[in-house]
């Protein structure tokens, strides 16, 4: 015999001298055949080929496939809603434990809730996406609970676990994704753009797929390759910047630094975290600047004629990555109706052009394909709802929805829970198309993403060490490595010599204040009052001050500027409900936007103009405009020193003669942004695009337009354009 076996924390790992290792529960049986140990999932007694760890990931799917239920395919093709770890409440994220709401005093944090449980098991998911987890032990602990339910059920299939990105130094407020406690902290991508450096973002996903895989993570939904032409876009901090020739060198570091596995014929393996690359065909192209994840924002539209420019960071970049494993292992098309001249106006996963005849015909992918979250249920009634988002085929039933997908050549539904839509589609298809070609269509799909988790290794041991994920996740050298980089993606915008401060000074900071504003999910948020350095202790820097006559210097820390381009009240008025995204503190007239607007139509609205010439609007955080000035007014002529956190880039126009200097951050902990504001570390970035000179060259400028609008030309004569650095 050329194994062994050894007792874990409620499972066995079993050694193959020469061959895979092995984790499994103790109920589950091992065949020997060879010399080798193999799990017998099926419980038959016999090796089956999908159970041979010797054999190729495809065979071993084709075999498990071809055994499958249309239940189990159908299960399989499910992509779960976000899972918060623990589910403390019974909000939108909530879930109950044993029927009950979640009590620590009485609940394990890494229990199962009820949902997900009945998810595994009578819906067969074995997708599940993670967004927020209490540790890293807290994680490792509730992947080996998922893993333990799934190998109990037939055929044992182990669950693919996701996440949103999790690595930014600072929360997010486009979509779900939230700063997690114990990973290390990373700038966001357009940071990476701005460190310019292809190596740094390998370097970043290396770390990233070890961090993930230790907390039961193998999935990555990201990076996110949208060009990021359109500079009032919520979503463009995320993007790795809107040059292709910049972006498609950084896209094939990101995916072969988390995929490739050192030392395996095929680059997969127990390294490997799958990335799913999005969106397809490129996201950032919304009219406005609107985004797709509400019905008021989901045209995209290319007035430049540039859409095939806009498909090259994945056709040229994720397609063809250097490493061994080819290609991005999954893809998600984005909710966004692109328009396009004779192709009929639907969301891109209902398009049969973007899907079947480019994405998966003149293109070739075979990997999987992955809905964005959410598109096939029925739409809210409302324009300013969350989830609206079947752009373009509400007439159809749900069911129908689904199989329309299906037949374009996707794979899987992101945010589905239940199987039974799918196997109504499944019945309908028989109906029109016969039951071999459904038969077939669905097999390929099982396929593809049983081939996935084969590759992850996950099918010989999905279980995990909780000590050891600990040791791994945010390790001092992770760490460092992330809080360096940090640095590397500042910008140093303006700096008329007083930056590095002498240490030990006195350094007003003033507290912010966020009016009531809507929230991504377009709920009420009540007004905040924000010390940016909450509870941080200022004296390895400086001495803090609240009154800034006695300052030394003033250091004023802020966002770029946030607005909102809908208001269901301008409905109810008369109106249309657009307003302008506005990229400028001060109110904003659109004088000279787009009349009429490129595109348009909602069953919701009687109208196809969605132009907003003549309309007004103010950012919500106007008061850090304030900040700066009355920090100006104050300070006399002692150093104000302006923190920018830009999300967007921002019109300097109103903010830049009153600052001495001006940093520019795309995610930064607080500690890195004082090392660097008293010289301890470099702000080495430069700016990853223009800074427009006005709103009214944002206007100018077409949506999918690589080059960016005009830019701004500083008091001193410097031009805030791409590659500026003071």
């Amino acid at each position: 015999m050329a194994w062994s076996k050894k007792l874990k924390d409620g499972w066995v790992a079993i050694r193959n001298e020469g061959g895979a290792e092995l984790g499994l529960l103790p109920e589950t049986p091992v065949i020997e055949k060879d010399g080798f140990a193999f799990k017998d999932l099926a419980r038959t007694g016999e090796l089956l080929p999908y159970e041979d760890w010797r054999l190729d990931p495809k065979t071993r799917a084709e075999d498990l496939s071809a055994r499958l239920s249309r239940e189990e395919i159908a299960g399989l093709m499910l992509y779960s809603s976000h899972q918060v770890v623990p589910a403390r409440d019974g909000g939108m994220f909530g879930g109950l434990y044993g029927g009950e709401i979640f009590d620590p005093e009485k609940h394990d944090a890494a229990a199962l809730t009820d949902e997900l449980t009945q998810m595994l098991r009578s819906d067969h998911i074995r997708h599940v996406l993670q967004m927020r987890v209490e540790n890293a032990r807290t994680s490792a602990r509730w992947s080996n609970n998922l893993q333990a339910v799934c190998e109990l059920e037939p055929w044992g299939i182990p669950v693919n676990v996701s996440t949103d990105p999790r690595h930014g130094a600072t929360a997010a407020g486009a979509e779900f994704r939230q700063r997690s406690r114990d990973v290390s902290k990373w700038p966001e991508g357009i940071g990476m753009a701005a460190a310019g450096d292809p190596e740094l973002v390998r370097e970043f996903a290396k770390v990233a797929a070890r961090e993930y895989r230790a907390l039961g993570i193998t999935t990555a939904l990201g990076p996110q390759i949208d060009l990021s032409t359109e500079p009032r876009w919520m979503r463009l901090e995320d993007t790795l910047g809107s040059d292709p020739e910049r972006v498609i060198p950084m896209v094939r570091a990101y995916c072969d630094g988390m995929q490739t596995t050192e030392g395996t014929p095929d680059g997969w393996g127990r390294d490997s975290v799958i990335t799913m690359v999005k969106h397809w065909p490129g996201g950032g192209t919304g009219e406005g600047g609107r985004d797709a994840h509400y019905a008021y924002g989901c045209f995209a539209v290319y007035p430049e004629g540039n859409f095939e420019q806009h498909m090259r960071p994945f056709t040229e970049g994720a397609f063809r990555l250097e490493g061994p494993t080819g290609k991005a292992g999954a893809v998600m098309p984005y909710y966004t109706v692109s328009w396009l001249e004779d192709k009929p106006h639907v969301g891109n996963s209902y398009s049969e052009y973007i899907l079947k005849e480019l994405l998966r015909g003149k293109y070739a992918y075979d990997g999987v394909v992955c809905t964005d979250w959410g598109i096939t249920a029925d739409p809210d009634p409302s324009m300013d709802a969350f989830g609206s988002r079947c752009y373009g085929v509400s007439e159809l039933s749900e069911a129908e929805r689904h199989l329309r997908i299906i037949l374009n050549g996707a794979d899987q539904f992101g945010g589905n829970n239940s199987m039974a839509p799918i196997l109504e589609a499944w019945r309908i298809g028989e109906e029109r198309y016969g039951a071999d070609f459904m038969e077939e269509r669905m097999r390929l799909s099982s396929v593809r993403l049983l081939t996935g988790i084969f590759r992850l290794g996950l099918f010989e041991n999905p279980y995990l060490d909780p000590e050891e994920s600990v040791r791994i996740v945010g390790n001092a050298e992770f760490k460092k490595a992330g809080l360096a980089a940090q640095a590397r993606a500042m910008v140093m915008l303006k700096n008329n010599g007083v930056l590095p401060l002498r240490k030990g000074v006195k350094v007003w900071i003033p507290e912010r204040t966020l009016p009531r504003r809507k929230t991504f999910v377009r709920v009420w948020e009540p007004e905040r009052v924000l010390d940016p350095i909450s509870g941080m202790d200022t004296s390895p820097w400086c001495v803090r001050v609240d009154n800034p006559e006695d300052a030394d210097a003033a250091l004023v820390m802020i966002e770029s500027p946030l607005s909102d381009p809908y208001d269901p009240e301008d409905v109810k008025n008369g109106g249309n409900g657009y307003r302008p995204l506005t990229l400028q503190y001060r109110p904003y007239t659109a004088a000279t936007a787009r009349k009429p607007s490129i595109a348009g139509g909602d069953w919701r609205e009687p109208f196809t103009d969605r132009s907003y010439r003549g309309k007004s609007n103010t950012c919500i955080n106007e008061s850090d405009l304030d900040l700066v000035l009355e920090a100006r007014r104050r300070m006399g002529g002692k150093p104000v020193i302006v923190s920018l956190h830009m999300h967007n880039p921002t019109v300097m126009s109103e903010l830049e003669p009153s600052a001495d200097a001006i940093l520019v951050d795309f995610s930064v902990n607080t500690p890195v942004l004082m090392d660097v504001v008293f010289g301890d570390r470099q702000a080495t970035g430069r700016l990853p695009y223009n800074l427009p000179r006005d709103m009214e060259s944002v206007e100018r400028h077409g949506e999918d337009d690589i080059n960016g609008p005009e830019p701004y030309v500083a008091s001193n004569g410097d031009v805030y354009a791409r590659d500026f650095h003071a």
